[in-house]
């Protein structure tokens, strides 16, 4: 199969670090195409963006970059020249304003994606970024091209320089399926098997449980993970699946949760189902006389829980502790254990961990042992929660990635 040669940077993958891996690229002087596997780039953006598009988040930078765990020091790194402070300005040199929301997530204005979607890309063509759609990428070929797969059939491209910026595994409709995880591997290329996160877990309801009360937010709700001492309660709101639990809450533990499952074989969470009173007032509570009333109504008057929250009661405990000894019942009521059997699979998850491990790549996110050949995004080794902290981490991989493949070129080859 014939190559074509294109001088400058080829960037594979057209979702935000992609597009800031040309943007950056291409204000260097750098001639840049990019490949897209889908008929248009940025669709994960548009779906982000349906609820509104909560593109950073407006807290300290310091606590801003402890949301990333064990990675938060290379993370931090790629913050430090354009965190959320410079993605709001950013946006605004974009004609996008933006605001900070009473959770500290940061959205445009007008809560919209395609705006911002649209001026960018349109500000990318005017200055001379190209772009290749309907492009799938299939792997590296011998003479260190990158095949693609086209509408006119299979076709190799050799750039003097590539960022890889195709996503992880999460939304694989979307074009961010992890395909490319198997070529890179063959090729010898360092990577993390591909995990879900922010992600939804399996409980195992009871067929009258999933039947009655699947699709039903549980709020006002404390979560913490068992074994943890002392356990650190999160408040929020999830909401009841078919099969499990899902929602904000959920998400925000779902990186242990889901490593807890891998070593254990489940992972216990501990739900406080009225996170406004303590175990003794409780207690004192539920001891009133219930008189004729039912355990349902006196539930319902004495501690506020009815609905799936009774639900869950029924499901979880024994007739005998939902009619025993007030205190006993108080206390499982404050912390009800929860075990949960697997994540849901990785395709439905909000985003994905694992990828092309961090040790990999040096400080400007160029593979070791391929020089010329650079990496941003999700395609990485790394995860954040919701609220806006993988968009910005994305976008700064991006920028990364883009001013040191530019770097990159502009040095002096040796003969």
């Amino acid at each position: 199969m014939p190559s074509t040669h294109l001088p400058g940077l080829a960037v594979i993958g057209g979702g935000p670090a992609g597009l800031m891996a040309a943007e950056t690229a291409r204000a260097a002087g750098v001639e840049v195409d990019l490949y897209d596997a889908k008929g248009s780039v940025g669709r994960k953006v548009l779906i982000a963006g349906k609820g509104g598009l909560n593109l950073t988040h407006g807290e300290a930078f310091t606590s801003f970059c402890r949301r990333f765990g064990e990675r938060s020091d290379e993370v931090s790194r790629w913050l430090s020249d354009f965190g959320p402070e410079q993605l709001r300005a950013w946006a605004a040199g974009l004609g996008v304003d933006t605001f900070v929301g009473s959770s500290g997530r940061v959205f445009p204005s007008d809560l919209k994606a395609a705006p911002l979607l649209r001026g960018w890309v349109r500000r990318l063509r005017d200055q001379g970024v190209r772009f290749h759609v309907q492009h799938r990428w299939l792997g590296l070929d011998p003479e260190g091209g990158h095949r693609f797969q086209t509408p006119d059939g299979e076709r190799s491209v050799i750039a003097d320089a590539t960022v890889l910026a195709m996503g992880g595994g999460s939304w694989p409709q979307l074009g961010s399926d992890g395909a490319w995880t198997l070529p890179l591997s063959r090729a010898g290329i360092d990577i993390a098997p591909l995990q879900p996160a922010n992600c939804g877990f399996d409980v195992g309801w009871s067929e009258h449980f999933a039947a009655r009360f699947a699709g039903a937010p549980i709020k006002p709700l404390r979560l913490a993970l068992a074994g943890e001492d002392p356990p650190r309660w999160r408040q929020g709101e999830c909401v009841a699946t078919a099969t499990g639990l899902e929602g904000s809450l959920v998400y925000a533990l779902s990186a242990p949760l889901r490593d807890t499952i891998a070593r254990d074989g489940e992972a216990v969470l501990l739900a406080d189902l009225v996170p406004g009173r303590d175990a003794s007032r409780l207690a004192g509570d539920l001891a009133r006389p219930r008189g004729g009333r039912s355990l349902s109504e006196h539930l319902r008057r004495q501690a506020g829980i009815s609905g799936v929250k009774a639900g869950l009661l029924r499901e979880v405990l024994t007739a005998e502790v939902l009619n025993g000894d007030p205190g006993i019942l108080a206390a499982a009521i404050k912390a009800l254990p929860l075990r949960l059997k697997s994540a849901r699979p990785l395709a439905e998850a909000i985003s994905t961990a694992g990828g092309i491990r961090l040790e990999a790549l040096d400080e400007g996110l160029m593979l070791r042992d391929r020089p010329g050949l650079f990496a941003a995004g999700e395609m990485l080794d790394w995860e954040a929660p919701t609220g806006g902290y993988l968009l910005t981490a994305c976008f700064a991989s991006g920028r990364l990635a883009g001013a040191a493949a530019s770097a990159w070129l502009g040095r002096p080859r040796r003969a």
